[in-house]
């Protein structure tokens, strides 16, 4: 008789992680998936093209109904887990359902920031992280409504980019010196500013928001400097906190997410996590390649196979309000490396590599982004590249690595 596995959140990962166990594990278990949002998984990712008009909202879905039923999946979605009670081995679900396991997995996410200013709690104040946000912004931009969208990482760039394409007033206010400063240095930030402004977003950089204005609902902004901003409608994208009430709640481990070791097992027997909402080695990945990483980790651990995550190397590659952005490992560079730049602002193109003895270990490429993933292979396999130092910039040799040596 199959072993029942319940993986709460409906998400990424633990579509990713379904596909890994048909691989490796087809029958072993009877999966249940349980998840809030009321829809089928799919690329989180692409909320910002479905904003934008370039994408439908079903065209997003990672797998069909019938992937899922296909590999004996019992889908459970638009239903919230309000408890795990570990002595029990079952969990409780809205409904007052009772849902037994034998084993576990916390797929949950995170949940958007909400910045503690006066007036966060007006009408007219949204998030955005998922596809009811979505559907929520879009009826804005139908209207033409002016929108102040703060932060200037990741998720506030797609969420100006994808308002201000459908057709709303965008101004994007963001605390630091420059846009995603976890991801670009700021040759790479000031040129990325340059190419999103023109798309129709205004950009205030070193802009600390201190009150949302209007009696009940939204009027505008006010910045610590003392400007105010008109607005209908204010986002708040400045980050995510993994969410680990659920974890917390039923006394296994947290601090800022679920604790994991290198098989993603919680501090309780047989309670595994992964994605935005585990902690590993202190390390929170809000990203979507860790998680699949662990995905297969995890996959193979249930599988009974040997395998073990240690950590992984961070890599962005996407394209951010239309502009093709990636960085990966140390971008920054520090004492002891050396870094390889090439700047063309006219044509919208920024490299940098950085060098460390004689390995690439950090990249950042904005514009064009056709050797990323050579990039990432050479940060991520160590090799020594003092053969092609002096043209790697310029693209994949015909020559190997290993053919050169």
């Amino acid at each position: 008789m199959s072993e029942p596995l319940v993986i709460v959140g409906n998400g990424m990962a633990a579509a990713r992680l379904v596909d890994e166990l048909a691989k490796t594990a087809l029958g072993r278990y009877a999966i249940a998936v349980i998840g809030e949002e009321p829809r089928l998984a799919y690329n989180r990712v692409l909320l910002s093209s479905v904003l934008a008009g370039e994408t439908a909202s079903h065209e997003i879905e990672l797998r069909p109904a019938d992937w899922w039923r296909d590999r004996g999946v019992t889908l459970k979605y638009g239903c919230a887990v309000t408890e795990i009670d570990v002595g029990r081995r079952e969990l409780k679900i809205a409904n007052d359902e009772s849902v037994e396991f034998s084993k576990l997995v916390l797929a949950t996410g995170s949940m958007p920031l909400r910045l503690n200013v006066p007036g966060a709690d007006l009408l007219g104040v949204h998030t955005f992280r998922d596809s009811r946000d979505v559907d929520l912004l879009l009826t804005l931009a139908a209207a033409k409504k002016r929108v102040v969208v703060v932060g200037g990482g990741l998720l506030g760039l797609e969420a100006a980019y994808g308002l201000a394409k459908a057709g709303a007033p965008v101004t994007l206010i963001h605390l630091m010196d420059r846009l995603m400063e976890r991801q670009l240095d700021a040759p790479a930030a000031a040129l990325l500013k340059s190419l999103v402004e023109p798309r129709g977003i205004n950009v205030l950089l070193n802009a600390n928001t201190t009150r949302i204005l209007g009696g009940t609902r939204v009027e505008g902004v006010e910045l610590a400097d003392g400007t105010r901003i008109d607005a209908d409608a204010v986002i708040f994208a400045a980050g995510i906190r993994p969410n680990i009430a659920l974890a917390s709640d039923a006394g296994i481990p947290v601090r800022r997410g679920v604790i994991v070791d290198d098989q993603l097992q919680t501090g309780a027997s047989g309670i595994f996590a992964l994605g935005e909402c585990a902690e590993h080695r202190g390390v929170c990945y809000g990203l979507v390649e860790p998680a699949y990483e662990q995905a297969r980790v995890l996959a193979q651990h249930l599988a009974g196979r040997t395998a073990a995550y240690n950590g992984s190397v961070v890599a962005t590659n996407l394209k951010v309000s239309g502009v093709s952005v990636f960085s990966a490992g140390d971008f920054l560079g520090g004492d002891g490396t050396e870094s390889i730049v090439l700047s063309d602002v006219g044509r919208g193109t920024y490299k940098k590599l950085v060098i460390s003895e004689a390995r690439l270990v950090g990249a950042v490429l904005v514009g064009d982004v056709a050797d990323a993933l050579w990039y990432l292979e050479l940060i991520r396999g160590r090799e020594k590249v003092a053969r092609i130092r002096k043209d790697m910039m310029f693209g994949r040799p015909v020559v190997t690595l290993k053919e050169a040596a």
